[in-house]
């Protein structure tokens, strides 16, 4: 079969033809029709779980997918080889990706079906992102008649995050520059910060003197998160997804630090999916291309502005 794998860390992701997986017991294997790029695709190249887990190359890239069911495994009752499924389909122990043309995933895991009017490009666009900024939206608590702030709004998370608070009735002010405002208001936001104009900070805390009750931070490292937790009030929260908070330094100021790492499973992909269905959570797609186009596209995406997700087509 055909994917995007690379034979070592740091190696440069080429278009490869290699052996198609199978479904073992518990299983279930994937005709993919569908990918997205999400960050860590790239990190797992640089090596990030090098020491964590073991690596098989060549490693097939890619960790969303969408597309129909081909065959499954022995003990699997919850689906059946045409229905259309996505899921997470990332195994790197088996050098197994998403940017391929089959994929596999364990039957009790990151797999849900597809509502009938969802499209291959949006099911693949969905399940890392989404299910981040659901994971978010639940560690920080967010609720009805909040003001929540959301740093790093403009990419794949933030926009689906936006999305997520606002349906809860949360007020969401979103970072943005300018000429993306209209879409993140679109989108649910009260409210824009333009980041290249000055300190978000200086900026929330013009407009919301007494602060606000929550922060969803997807950028800000360590030594900048300082800054943005200074504008939520005491008795609020604020979750990062890169792991940049200090809980306990937090804690003295009344404020709840959760540095959130994603609850990935089928019940949440299935939530999503009928939020996509129902009109409830929208996906911007930013750019799509084939998959024999992937490689091309690697080389310059980690410096490229996000705008919404990257979809690639198989």
């Amino acid at each position: 079969m055909r994917a995007v794998a690379v034979s070592d860390f740091a190696a440069v992701p080429e278009l490869m033809d290699v052996p198609a997986p199978s479904a073992g017991a518990g299983q279930v294997l994937v005709r993919l029709r569908a990918a997205s790029y999400n960050p860590f695709d790239l990190k797992a190249v640089d090596g990030i779980l090098k020491d964590v887990v073991p690596h098989r190359f060549p490693m097939i890239l890619g960790t969303d997918g969408a597309g129909e069911v081909e065959m499954i495994g022995e003990g699997v009752t919850g689906f059946r080889p045409g229905e259309r499924v996505y899921g997470q389909f990332l195994h790197l122990a088996r050098g197994l990706g998403s940017y391929a043309e089959y994929g596999v995933v364990d039957a009790a895991g990151p797999l849900a079906k597809m509502p009938e009017g969802m499209l291959f490009e949006q099911a693949a666009a969905v399940p890392t992102a989404s299910m981040t900024a659901h994971t978010l939206i639940e560690a920080a608590r967010v609720d009805e008649g909040q003001t929540v702030l959301i740093v790093g709004a403009t990419g794949g998370v933030g926009q689906s995050a936006i999305q997520l608070a606002a349906d809860q009735g949360a007020a969401v002010i979103a970072t943005a520059p300018a000429d993306e405002a209209d879409v993140l208001r679109y989108l649910g936001a009260a409210e824009t910060v333009d980041h290249t104009a000055g300190p978000v900070a200086d900026q929330v805390l013009a407009a919301h003197p007494n602060g606000v009750d929550a922060v969803l931070d997807l950028v800000s490292p360590p030594d900048r998160i300082a800054s943005v937790a200074s504008v939520v009030r005491p008795g609020g929260a604020i979750a990062s997804t890169i792991g940049a908070l200090d809980p306990d330094t937090l804690a003295a100021r009344e404020i709840r630090a959760v540095n959130v790492q994603t609850a990935a499973s089928g019940r949440l992909l299935g939530i999503l999916a009928d939020m996509v269905d129902s009109d409830r959570l929208r996906i911007r797609i930013q750019a799509q291309v084939p998959l024999a186009d992937t490689p091309a596209l690697l080389k310059d995406i980690r410096t490229a502005p996000a705008r919404g997700k990257t979809v690639i087509t198989i």
